[in-house]
């Protein structure tokens, strides 16, 4: 037994295999309660079956404990199990109690939720008071803060400079005390010295005796030198000529000490002193009137520059410090060094002086170079306006005129001249004019215009005085062939004699503007339309047969252009009957003896006899491809469109001969005739002055507004109150100026033909606002004076937008405008960026037919110009027209659009000539609406 236990057991494993199957404690599982698996009875039966099962494999004990182990662990699943599922099935009953319970009628609820929700906007309602108040009070805290540091910094600031003013004025005492002090002490050297020199008689003698004449002529020279320089330095001193003496005295005895004679003169002796000054001819008083003026910057620069910017701040500091070295260095001057500064000064104050001199330079030439641009535009502006008025010829409109507008350009050019210079003024102002001129349009002669064949000494005379109404003869511009006509076929080529503007138009459009002539180009293309269509009908019957048919039409309507031109009697007039008779191309047709080469010979004959000399490089052109060989009927075709084109122009340059010469006469007669034409539509009911009244009444009820905002006391004299005449101007600028566009059912009947013409203005002046705008934006971004113009970017801006077409995007009218203003003033990349936001901006509100201002510098903008147009246009007399033209640039300049001051001049001259022809026309209707006005003002 024994032997069998030994053999059984089984033996422990060396110590370092042992630790590898070594468990830890800390993993090892710690004894359970008594309810354990381990603990229990199975459990202690399975390890001792274990145990038995080892020793023995045959014993049955193992199976059991198995057994009992397994039931136990069963029962105690089954046991939990059944207490969970009755746990369940309480939980189950419980709510389905509670889901068969019956329920109220939810009134409960709802009052509860409804007293839950108020509860909530009461607390909410509290929270949001707190909050404001605390808001409220955290600002109130922030500006008492930033009020208290504004205050404690603007004393701390008029602390630092009373000190600084105060220790100015210590320095400068201190250094004049010292200079008397030094005066004194070498006077009194002096005194001392005399007594010695009259007591020893003989070292004076041996003195004497010892010098030789020519170191006594230098020590001689040298004394009066210095006695010259002392006398110089004191005349200075006296004169008091420091920044604290300057700044108690006012600007303009300032300005009087710098221009007394007196004064300059003891300047340009103290600069040549200092070898600041090395000539003394009349540019020496220039100089030293600019070193004088560093002072009056100093003392009053608020008077001195108006508005300061980099260049002012710049040129002020430069003055300082030239100021400051320059009075350090004349109190250092002294008896010990003979009144002459050393070479350290000298240095020092040349390279100031001339730092401060480069400055002051290009300021004043700024400055006066924008004086003389505003000066120049005052005088063009002038110009403008004679050369409008000047040939007046009824009352004495030109007289009173002239005597106005030729003071006020003797008074501009002497002062172009004074600052300018005569050469170059006249050159300026020689150009500023034709430049003028250049832009209201070139106006041909009257020889230049004139056919050939128009005899010059009987046209004006037969226009005039063969018809009492010049009407009827302007009406016979295009010959007795002027009638419409509806056929088709060959017979059509009578249409190609298309009317020209009805009399209404004629004289309305004369008024208005006495050079109007009828717009070649615009008719030239409506009847090459019609050329070009019956054109291709003649090549279209020329095919099929009917050559004779077109042909004879084609020589008719020729020789009826050309006749119409031409007189009776006259022989270019039997030449071309002749030469066009209708029967006999015909029959020359008929016969195949009808040549289209000697046709176009001679047209190329008599055409150079017929045209104005202005079309002499034209027909020159038309004559070479009328002679050129025709090889089929296409190139024929297209010589004959040639030719009819050209007929088309000297029928038109006819017309508008006989129209210059008839010109006078329809001028004097357009008022009544207006009347006249306006009163009987009236009476026929064509048209009604529905929209005219309600376009007067806006206008009535916005002037009474602002003149009664403009007398508070509500006073109400008669000479206070708006006149029919200036309600009509503003009615008139309102229409002109509105950023809305009016529909045309809407637009007064009075002015149905100023449309077009108010319409261009209004273009304009929203061309000019958002150019206006975008330069200022970008002067600002650039920190440059808004005042100074910018000529060149204007002139280009104003020319590119009035190019570009009413459906243009306002994209691509932003990007013209900035590549015009980053091609001439280049700015950094952030700055660029602002820039094309903001003209984005500008050109989106200008556009279109509903324009929208909502921009701040755009609303300012286009307030300010439509002030300056209402003020500029209501001016009753030609004294107050000439004033307010002289003022305009500075007005413009001040308003920030000095750019455009002839632009804007003529925008003035266009509304006013439309008011005064529109109120001559139309007056007797306006004054009976304004009546209707009042009287329904006073009824209510």
């Amino acid at each position: 037994m024994d032997s069998y236990d030994k053999a059984d057991q089984i033996p422990e494993p060396p110590a370092h295999i042992a630790a590898r199957f070594h468990r830890k404690s800390i993993n090892r599982r710690k004894s359970s309660a008594a309810s354990s698996r381990r603990n229990s009875l199975s459990s202690s039966h399975s390890h001792t079956s274990a145990r038995s099962l080892r020793r023995s494999s045959s014993s049955q004990t193992h199976s059991i404990a198995q057994q009992l182990r397994r039931a136990s662990i069963l029962e105690s699943r089954k046991a939990r199990l059944a207490d969970r599922a009755a746990h369940w099935e309480q939980v189950r009953l419980r709510a389905a109690l509670v889901k068969a319970t019956p329920r109220g009628n939810g009134t409960t609820s709802e009052e509860r939720t409804l007293a839950a929700q108020l509860a909530r906007e009461k607390y909410l309602a509290k929270v949001v008071a707190a909050c404001a108040e605390e808001v409220a009070r955290a600002k109130q805290k922030a500006q008492d803060i930033k009020a208290k540091k504004l205050e404690e910094e603007q004393k701390s600031r008029q602390d630092m400079e009373e000190r600084l003013a105060e220790a100015d004025k210590r320095r400068a005492e201190y250094q004049r005390n010292l200079y008397a002090r030094r005066m004194r002490r070498s006077s009194s050297q002096e005194k001392k010295l005399a007594p010695v020199v009259e007591d020893t008689d003989t070292v004076a003698k041996t003195a004497a005796v010892e010098i030789d004449e020519d170191t006594a002529v230098r020590r001689i020279q040298r004394t009066w030198r210095t006695r010259r320089r002392k006398d110089l330095v004191e005349a200075w001193i006296d004169l008091n000529f420091t920044i604290e003496a300057m700044r108690r005295r006012s600007f303009e005895d300032v300005s009087t000490t710098i221009m007394n004679d007196s004064v300059i003169a003891t300047a340009i002796k103290m600069l040549a002193l200092f070898d600041l000054l090395k000539v003394t001819d009349t540019t020496a008083s220039t100089e030293a009137r600019s070193f004088l003026s560093a002072y009056l910057m100093l003392s009053h620069a608020d008077a001195v520059f108006g508005k300061t910017g980099a260049q002012e701040n710049d040129l002020s500091s430069k003055a300082q410090e030239l100021v400051l070295l320059f009075e350090n260095a004349v109190f250092r001057l002294a008896p010990w060094n003979r009144f002459y500064p050393s070479s350290t000064q000298l240095q020092e104050l040349s390279q100031v002086h001339s730092t401060y001199s480069a400055a002051f330079a290009a300021w004043k030439a700024r400055d006066s170079s924008t004086i003389i641009d505003t000066m120049i535009a005052s005088f063009v502006e002038l110009d403008a306006i004679w050369q409008t008025v000047k040939d007046d010829t009824l009352g004495n409109v030109a007289d009173d005129f002239k005597e106005g507008i030729r003071d006020n350009q003797v008074i501009l050019l002497s002062r172009i001249r004074k600052l300018a210079g005569p050469d170059r003024a006249d050159v300026l102002i020689k150009k500023a004019i034709r430049e003028s001129r250049r832009r209201r349009g070139k106006r041909r002669t009257a020889a230049e215009v004139r056919p050939r064949v128009a005899d010059s000494s009987t046209d004006n005379t037969e226009v005039v005085s063969s018809n009492s109404n010049a009407l009827d003869e302007v009406r016979q511009l295009s010959s007795e062939n002027t009638e419409q006509r509806t056929l088709s076929g060959p017979q059509s080529f009578a249409a190609l004699f298309s009317p020209i503007p009805s009399n209404r138009v004629i004289t309305h459009e004369l008024a208005v503007n006495k050079d109007y002539r009828i717009p070649t180009a615009q008719q030239s293309e409506l009847r090459d339309q019609l050329n070009r269509s019956l054109c291709d009908g003649m090549r279209e019957g020329i095919e099929n047969g009917e050559i004779a048919t077109w042909t004879t039409a084609m020589a008719e309507c020729i020789r009826g252009k050309l006749l119409g031109i031409l007189k009776p009697g006259n022989s270019m007039h039997t030449i071309i009957s002749e030469a066009l008779d209708s029967d006999l191309v015909y029959r020359q047709c008929s016969q195949g003896m009808f040549s289209y080469s000697k046709f176009f010979e001679f047209m190329a004959s008599i055409l150079p006899k017929l045209c104005a000399p202005f079309r002499d490089d034209q027909v020159k052109e038309l004559v070479e491809e009328l002679q050129s060989s025709v090889e089929d009927t296409a190139q024929m075709i297209e010589k004959l469109f040639r030719l009819l084109h050209f007929m088309d122009l000297l029928s038109l340059d006819y017309s508008n001969f006989l129209l210059m010469n008839a010109a006078p006469v329809l001028i004097r007669e357009s008022a009544g005739y207006e009347q006249r034409m306006f009163a009987s539509d009236l009476e026929s009911g064509t048209i009604t002055l529905t929209n005219t009244k309600r376009w007067w009444r806006n206008a009535a009820v916005n002037a009474l507004t602002e003149a009664d905002r403009r007398d508070p006391e509500q006073i109400r004299l008669p000479i206070d109150r708006p006149t029919p005449t200036k309600i009509h101007t503003r009615a008139l600028i309102d229409l002109a100026t509105s950023p809305t566009l009016i529909d045309g059912s809407s637009w007064p009947e009075t002015l149905l033909l100023d449309r077009d013409r108010l319409l261009s203005t209004r273009r304009t002046y929203l061309n000019i606002v958002c150019i206006g705008a975008s330069l200022l934006t970008a002067k600002n971004l650039l920190k440059r004076d808004v005042r100074a113009p910018w000529k060149p970017e204007a002139a280009r801006l104003f020319d590119t937008l009035s190019r570009l077409p009413d459906t243009a995007k306002p994209s691509d009218t932003a990007a013209t405008i900035l590549t015009v203003l980053a091609s001439g003033r280049p700015m950094p990349p952030a700055s660029e960026s602002f820039l094309q936001a903001a003209v984005n901006r500008f050109t989106t509100q200008t556009a279109g037919a509903m324009a929208r201002l909502t921009d701040p510098v755009l609303k300012i903008l286009a307030q300010r110009l439509r002030a300056h147009l209402l003020l500029r246009c209501t001016v009753s007399t030609s004294q107050e027209r000439v004033r307010a033209a002289s003022a305009a640039s500075e007005s413009l300049a001040g308003a920030g659009l000095p750019e455009f001051v002839a632009h804007v001049g003529e925008l003035v001259d266009v509304l006013g000539r439309v008011a005064s022809v529109d109120w001559a026309g139309h007056g007797v209707w306006y004054e009976r609406i304004a009546e209707e006005v009042r009287d329904a003002g006073d009824g209510a």
